[in-house]
């Protein structure tokens, strides 16, 4: 949504599409950023692009004018032109990379092969050549509809002048997905973006008001006689790795290395379709997550840093019911292991994440608008070492079985941008472990003027041999809303029911079930600059939750109540500002107590917050926000968050930053884990959050670069007072103090990256990874020291060399026939 699609919503009005008739060429272009090829001659001419941001419906001045070409051949799609400027001072620059984004100024076509108006294919490029690319997906209640982590093999330069800055594009039919007619219409557009000015102006005119971007799209009218190459690509791996970790013990090795080399596969099965594939594959380059501590009752979700599973899984996110973390995760079994040792047996080793074998999935759309996704993934067997203290003979305990994944899509596009979907997740495991499956329909159907939507979905989980008799467990979720999108008012009104047996985390992200939930979201839009700014949003939530089933003993089953207004603007001089308040209700917990049958009242909180963003089309940039909840209960609980953040741009290579989160809560009340204690244990506490992440680019080209990121967090628990849960939900103060329920706890990571793409796809990366962490319950509040005695501890630092070739079989092949036709 960072382009394209931000704030837009629906309307109302249709306009007839600006049509383009494709033009074929035959003769040849060096994309050199130049446009002096004779072929050129051949092309489409676009001019005349139309402003949708800030100011909508107005033409673009002379000075500032587009002029774009478009023409295709038997091998794939040529777009060029010129973007003008009053001086080259005007142009916004910055290197940044593969999809680096940055402050730049680009130009982009986007093409809706299959003209549903609900799937699209993105092509950027800016005026220093760095390339971005995205797949456009269907609207959906919970998905955005732009995937920047799609990535396509495909050609540009870019030549800065005087006057502005020209541009090519080759874009390889084996780099977009169409369908088998010999005459086909295309959606289309172009979009150019002017950073120093936030103009974004299109080809075919684009307004705010209206449903999405590809409902607004021209025709390219009459391609004809296109047929995809024979779609092949192999990018075999080659990878060093170095270890070091001090142990400094008899019999362990201080340093360690390896070497592993494998494959990425990919495959165009038919004109639709395409097989993706990574054997043995290698993830150890991936940036490091961001380890936090955990005191809510729920699984912290980490973000996904693997290439096989962001690129391209747009299918796979339909109802939210497929977390890919899960796959090469926790082992099943990695905390039994130590209830099954005997006493004079010490665990050795055990993984804390499942070794990946490998991967697989299909993804495409027929054009019958039939999308169908398959991914398949299969993990091994993970053991734990086991030593006998006395005999220090070694045994191993499996936690984890080898372990089959796999996840299966259905998406039936309909008229009007609706869609229904099918979907099913299932996990299956070798032995005894139980075996999951969930399945989803859904359905999202707009009226024929996209004014009005209604949707939702209807899950069924089965935990098969999950029961202690081996039999299944079975539950059900469902979710409905009813939303108007179109005009400047809009509002959004859901449901959501879970009973207490369903259950999606073999292959999910899930915290917990036994609810019935009622959102209710209401928004006014300002689009049209006026006096001080450029839009205006102002909107309205309010939530209310209840269990959907009675927890005995407890009769309670209000869970909580909240509502909140907020405000957000861009200004003139291209300020971003908001400000928040909101109440919540007083609320009974049933997950904090981390019992069933239990449950804490919390008290009502007053909420607020403000936040701005300046010009970030400026060399040095700044935010902040600040958040404040304010407990009125007999804790006197006070809760703040602090953001701050700044960049600065020294030149077009090289960039700072540097953010800043302070999260002190003071009089905090929650659950606190005494060991030996049987009693549901809180503590009256003072938590004390901070997290630094200083990070750091330069870019010596737009195929080469080097990324830097250091993140140090500490968060220390300090606890006054100790209470007893008692069973109408209130505390008992309990006299004996525990100072080993302190904690202070420490993360501190640096992720450095070489990256030289020396052929199109083709990467050597060359990175250093270095890992430490502290904890005590001796607590210290002092930030600096806390670094300090974090930067003490043994680091673990891990240098790598990784060296990717991508082969176009195609590519190989044709050249051959090139050569011998010249002999």
């Amino acid at each position: 949504m960072l382009f394209l699609l931000t704030d837009f919503c629906v309307s109302a009005q249709s306009v007839t599409p600006r049509t383009l008739t494709a033009k074929r060429t035959s003769g040849v272009v060096k994309i050199d950023g130049v446009l002096n090829d004779t072929a050129w001659k051949d092309a489409a001419l676009m001019t005349d692009m139309i402003e949708f941001r800030p100011t909508v419906g107005r033409h673009e001045e002379y000075a500032d004018r587009t002029e774009a070409y478009l023409m295709y051949n038997d091998e794939g799609i040529y777009f060029g032109g010129f973007c003008h400027e009053r001086t080259k001072d005007s142009i916004a620059t910055e290197l940044k990379g593969r999809d680096g984004f940055g402050t730049n100024d680009y130009i982009g076509i986007i093409f809706d092969t299959y003209n549903d108006k609900l799937n699209g294919f993105e092509y950027f490029v800016t005026a220093l050549g760095d390339q971005w690319d995205a797949k456009m997906n269907p609207p959906s209640f919970d998905a955005d509809m732009e995937d920047f982590t799609w990535n396509a093999v495909w050609e540009s330069k870019t030549v800065i002048t005087d006057s502005g800055w020209s541009f090519e594009m080759f874009i390889p039919f084996s780099a977009i997905r169409f369908g088998k007619k010999d005459v086909q219409d295309w959606g289309f557009n172009i979009t150019r973006r002017r950073r120093k000015t936030e103009q974004q102006n299109t080809w075919n005119p684009i307004d705010p008001n209206i449903n999405g971007f590809l409902t607004q799209e021209g025709i390219w009218k009459g391609v004809s006689n296109i047929k995809p190459p024979i779609r092949l690509q192999f990018s075999p791996y080659l990878s060093f790795y170095a270890n070091h970790y001090p142990y400094n013990t008899e019999g362990q090795k201080n340093w360690t290395n390896q070497v592993n080399g494998g494959m990425d596969l990919k495959y165009g099965i038919n004109q639709a379709f395409t097989l993706d594939a990574t054997l043995i594959p290698d993830f150890g380059q991936v940036q490091s997550d961001n380890q936090v501590l955990n005191l809510t009752p729920f699984e912290v979700k980490y973000n996904e840093y693997r290439p096989f599973f962001t690129e391209g899984t747009e299918l796979f996110s339909k109802g939210n019911l497929f977390y890919s973390r899960r796959i090469g995760g926790s082992p099943l079994h990695e905390y039994d292991v130590y209830n099954d040792i005997d006493s004079n047996e010490t665990v050795i080793k055990n993984p804390t994440e499942s070794k990946l074998i490998n991967a697989t999935k299909i993804s495409g759309r027929t054009q019958s608008g039939l999308g169908i996704g398959f991914l398949n993934a299969i993990t091994e067997p993970t053991y734990a070492i086991v030593e006998d203290n006395s005999t220090k003979q070694q045994s191993k305990i499996q936690t984890d079985p080898l372990t089959n994944y796999n996840e299966i899509v259905l998406d039936q596009t309909l008229k009007h941008n609706s869609s229904v979907s099918f979907v099913n997740t299932s996990v299956l495991r070798s032995g005894p472990d139980y075996d999951a499956n969930v399945s989803a329909a859904l359905f999202e159907l707009n009226d024929k003027k996209n004014t009005y939507n209604v949707g939702g979905k209807l899950a069924m989980s089965n935990l098969f041999n999950y029961l202690p008799d081996g039999k299944t467990q079975s539950g059900f979720d469902h979710e409905l809303h009813f939303q108007k999108t179109s005009g400047n008012f809009n509002f959004l009104l859901s449901q959501e029911r879970s009973d207490d047996k369903y259950n999606s985390n073999d292959l999910g992200y899930f915290t917990n079930n036994n609810y019935i939930n009622h959102y209710l979201w209401m928004g006014y839009h300002w689009n049209k600059p006026k006096d001080w700014y450029n839009r205006i949003n102002l909107n309205f939530n309010n939530n209310l939750s209840f269990l959907a089933k009675k927890i005995d003993p407890v009769s309670e089953t209000y869970q909580s109540a909240s509502f909140n207004v907020n405000a957000n603007a861009q200004t003139k001089q291209l300020w971003y500002f908001g400000v928040f308040t909101g109440y919540s209700f007083p609320k009974n917990d049933f997950y904090e107590p981390r019992t069933t049958g239990w449950f804490f009242k919390r008290s009502p909180t007053i909420d607020w917050s403000t936040w701005f963003e300046s010009n970030d089309s400026k060399k040095y940039t700044y935010n902040a926000q600040i958040f404040a909840s304010n407990g009125t209960n007999e804790y006197k609980t006070f809760n703040m968050q602090l953001t701050l953040g700044q960049a600065m741009r020294f030149n077009n290579r090289l960039s700072v930053s540097l953010n800043v989160n302070y999260t002190p809560i003071w009089n905090d009340v929650g659950y606190t884990y005494i060991d030996g204690s049987t009693d549901i244990n809180f503590a009256k506490r003072d938590v004390n959050t901070i997290e630094n992440i200083l990070s750091a680019k330069y870019n010596f080209s737009n195929k080469m670069g080097i990324t830097f990121r250091a993140r140090h967090y500490v968060s220390t628990v300090d606890n006054k007072e100790f209470y007893l849960l008692q069973h109408d939900g209130s505390l008992l103060p309990n006299p004996d103090f525990h100072p080993s329920a302190n904690e202070d706890v420490n993360f501190f990571n640096i992720d450095m990256v070489y990256t030289w793409e020396f052929a199109p796809g083709s990467f050597i990366n060359i990175a250093w990874k270095n890992a430490t962490q502290y904890s005590t319950a001796l607590l210290n509040t002092k930030y600096f020291e806390n670094l300090h005695n974090t930067l003490d501890q043994n680091n673990n630092n891990n240098l790598s060399i990784k060296v990717i070739y991508f082969i176009d079989y195609y590519k190989i092949t044709s050249n051959r026939r090139d050569k011998k036709s010249n002999q």
